[in-house]
């Protein structure tokens, strides 16, 4: 079914609204010839305003069925870096998704930013979008619900509630599993260690976290670091949290703050898990590799890209209704989380 858009702006319009010449809009938008930073930056924040679309080839293309759907890393545009170190969910979900869109005779591309200027051609003419981990009013979602281009969502827009076409693991649950067997292997006291992109994933899991201790008559621990700080990030919280107090566990969502929470811990002398539990809601090469091997939450991925891709085709068919998907997650239990014989902190 071919997709309706309405009429986009022209290079003209753009140009009238900044006051500037259409090669000067030419030229800020594909970053060529001798303009000033304020004068690129103002053409293409009018650019991105009006929805224009600067290839010629994709404005043709709105109207038929490319048979290629879009994959865009949220969580990976905004740590600036799309291969981060020891990182594999999503490369693991790119190749799922592209064995799964090869089985529909589909297409896929992976396109960053769509609210960035210059795109690569075609980025925003394909049938569709699955966008991963999109942040609180996310503005790629809020550009494809201007333009009507259908998309589903890996995770939800925290701002949109009303919006079911997304496919998630349950966040919620998923945390409880992890803090009531940290609890079950002796830890009284449990630090959270968050991120700070302002996606579901952060809110939800941190809710649960608060929630489970105000049963269990605990004190919340709740610290952030930047995701893209990575590894050094978790040096660095796992420093603040020992400054409080040693804890019996810390529970960190990510692979990379984990370890470097254990190597804080560790470099101060304590052991793993023989004085404080570590665990992460994120597997990762890092959580893996490291000694002692530190206990995660795993993510189907193949379960994963398959449901996404399905909600896709529905969406772009206008099958069904839309309902949004949650998965479970699966804990793997390693040696940084064994059972203690005696309760610990």
């Amino acid at each position: 079914m071919a997709r309706e858009l309405q009429h986009g702006a022209t290079i003209w319009d753009v140009a009238r609204k900044a006051g500037v010449s259409i090669t000067t809009v030419s030229h800020s938008l594909n970053g060529k010839g001798n303009i000033s930073d304020a004068t690129r930056e103002r053409v293409r924040s009018v650019a991105a305003e009006m929805g224009y679309v600067a290839d010629a080839m994709a404005r043709g293309l709105r109207n038929s069925r490319m048979n290629a759907i879009g994959l865009v890393f949220r969580s990976l545009d905004s740590l600036g870096n799309y291969g981060p170190n020891g990182v594999d969910v999503f490369m693991k979900l790119a190749g799922a998704a592209a064995a799964e869109t090869l089985n529909r005779n589909l297409g896929l591309m992976l396109v960053p930013d769509l609210t960035r200027a210059p795109l690569p051609p075609f980025s925003l003419s394909l049938d569709g979008y699955i966008v991963f981990a999109p942040h609180l009013d996310d503005p790629v979602i809020a550009l494809l619900e201007k333009r009507g281009i259908p998309y589903v969502s890996w995770d939800r827009d925290p701002g949109r509630p009303g919006f079911r076409n997304w496919v998630a693991h349950d966040d919620a649950a998923s945390t409880l599993i992890v803090l009531d067997h940290l609890a079950a292997a002796g830890a009284v006291s449990i630090a959270y260690v968050g991120g700070t992109d302002r996606n579901a994933w952060n809110f939800d899991c941190e809710a649960a976290y608060v929630a489970w201790c105000l049963e269990a008559g605990a004190e919340p621990r709740i610290h952030h670091v930047p995701e893209r700080d990575g590894v050094e990030g978790g040096q660095e919280v796992g420093a603040r949290i020992l400054a409080d107090g040693l804890p019996g566990a810390v529970f960190c969502l990510t692979g990379r703050h984990a370890t470097g929470v254990a190597q804080a811990m560790q470099e101060r002398g304590f052991s793993i898990p023989g004085d404080v539990l570590v665990c992460t809601g994120s597997d990762s090469e890092h959580s893996r590799q490291h000694q002692p091997p530190i206990s995660a939450l795993d993510v189907d991925i193949p379960a994963a890209a398959a449901a996404l891709v399905q909600q896709l085709v529905d969406v772009m068919d206008g099958a069904k209704e839309p309902a949004p998907v949650l998965l479970p997650a699966r804990f793997l239990e390693r040696e940084s989380t064994r059972p203690q014989t005696t309760p610990s902190r």
